[in-house]
């Protein structure tokens, strides 16, 4: 029998998922341990001029899922990031929008507009007046924080530079009318990226957030433990950080990681090797001090960044250019994790990889380095960014099920340049608790509703909120 687009059963096949979505999962609130919104625009209570800034951004700042699909039609640029107007940007994506279908693009965009906007009709070019004005009207009063509050937004974590001066975080934790717990994520992967021509200018604006001089690596990972420890009294209970390709190699010294920081420092040509060595030892630095201030690390692996240099020329970094990184890391990445766990010094770590073959990898590697007393602490992150959709959240599922435990899970995460990213966590709660529905169904575990429910509960919030608590 053909179901309603995005029914009221949308992804539940079942009566178990059914009752485990709408009795359990739907009504947990929401833990967006990584996002990439801009803190200013929470505490400002931003109001957007059009729908078309919200959904595709501007300024080169926005929704790469969307404009990646919007590229591969044929869509000129200027409609993209350009510099046509929003009425003209929002016309070209509600042309295109009828072509994604399988894509969740399609999906996101439909549930945003009933979630947000109440507005059931498909965005099309016959329906595109009536939701360009309906949205736009919506808006006037649909500010950030009105979203958080609509959507039950307990916490949330931006991603934040070591070198950010956190004001805005000050001022949201003093302001008693934010309903949202928000703190900062701490995420120095410019102190990691050695080779790149960002490197010089980072570690000036470094000397002067830490107000002390850098001529040596002693000296710059003082003044990160420094601005790590600013964080942490600023609320930070997270870390993150691109390993885009994972780098380590055993028995590295201070002196041989010395001597790369200061050819990183010179702008000189930094090898793979010497990549390997002085992120090495970098990284291990740094999560002997996630364990000693309870911070959760994070590691997202495996994106191939930028790799059109011609609009990267143009655009520069983070503008929909990305793509699955292929190499092999098992080895590298179990070598950083056991220099950790040798001292009982490893943190809390989540790992994701872009790629869904590594699956296996990563939540084999994961149940390694467990410890007694602590729940899961280390994770098998969910399906992350060219993966969260429907197919990549069930692969994870899968994965992290035949190998480890669903119930220990900590849950979705937006990784989202956009406010209207929240259903999302709807998206994958009702996947989720399908997944649970169907183990029932087909007679895999029995139908203990009191359990399930108890299951559903934590992966939806619980774990998340004690996973990134200090202890």
């Amino acid at each position: 029998m053909k179901k309603e687009f995005l029914g009221d059963d949308f992804l539940l096949t079942n009566e178990v998922s059914k009752d485990l979505y709408f009795n359990h999962a739907a009504k947990m609130p929401i833990f967006d341990y990584h996002c990439h919104l801009v803190p200013s625009e929470i505490y400002e209570d931003r109001q957007f001029p059009s729908i078309t800034e919200i959904w595709l951004g501007s300024n080169h700042y926005g929704d790469h899922y969307k404009w990646r699909l919007l590229r591969e039609f044929g869509v000129e640029e200027e409609y993209i990031t350009g510099n046509k107007s929003d009425r003209e940007r929002f016309d070209k994506f509600a042309e295109v929008m009828p072509y994604m279908a399988g894509n969740p693009v399609y999906q996101w965009t439909h549930l945003e507009l009933k979630r947000y906007f109440n507005i059931d009709k498909t965005l099309c070019p016959k329906n595109a007046d009536y939701i360009w004005n309906e949205t736009n009207k919506q808006l006037k009063d649909l500010t950030t924080r009105k979203i958080l509050e609509k959507f039950n937004v307990d916490t949330l974590f931006t991603t934040d530079d070591p070198v950010d001066d956190l004001h805005i975080h000050e001022l949201m934790a003093k302001d008693k009318s934010l309903k949202t717990h928000v703190a900062p994520a701490f995420r120095p992967d410019k102190a990691i990226n050695v080779e790149r021509d960002t490197f010089i200018p980072w570690v000036k604006a470094l000397e002067k957030a830490s107000g002390r001089g850098i001529s040596s690596l002693n000296e710059m990972l003082e003044a990160l433990d420094s601005r790590l420890k600013f964080f942490v009294d600023h609320g930070c209970t997270a870390s993150d950080h691109a390993l885009d390709v994972v780098h380590y190699k055993k028995g590295t010294t201070y002196e041989e990681a010395n001597n790369i920081f200061l050819k990183g420092l010179k702008g000189e040509e930094i090898s793979f090797e010497e990549q390997d060595a002085y992120k090495g030892f970098v990284m291990v630095h740094l999560g002997k001090q996630y364990h000693k201030y309870g911070i959760s690390q994070q590691y997202h692996i495996g994106a191939l960044r930028n790799n059109s240099s011609r609009m990267y020329s143009i655009l520069g970094a983070d503008t929909g250019y990305d793509a699955c990184e292929d190499q092999p890391f098992a080895e590298k990445l179990a070598g950083l994790l056991d220099e950790l766990d040798y001292n009982d010094e490893l943190p809390k770590t989540i790992l994701y990889s872009l790629n869904d073959r590594d699956y296996p990898s990563l939540v084999t590697l994961m149940n390694c380095y467990q410890k007694g007393g602590v729940r899961g602490k280390l994770q098998l992150g969910t399906a992350w960014w060219f993966q969260d959709h429907f197919q990549g959240m069930q692969k994870q599922l899968d994965y992290l099920s035949c190998n480890g435990l669903l119930s220990c899970f900590v849950g979705m995460l937006t990784d989202s340049r956009s406010f209207l990213s929240y259903p999302r966590h709807e998206y994958f709660r009702r996947e989720f608790c399908d997944y649970l529905g169907k183990l029932v169904e087909e007679g895999k575990y029995p139908d203990d509703r009191e359990t399930l429910a108890k299951i559903v509960e934590d992966v939806s919030f619980n774990n998340a909120k004690r996973y990134f608590t200090r202890p």
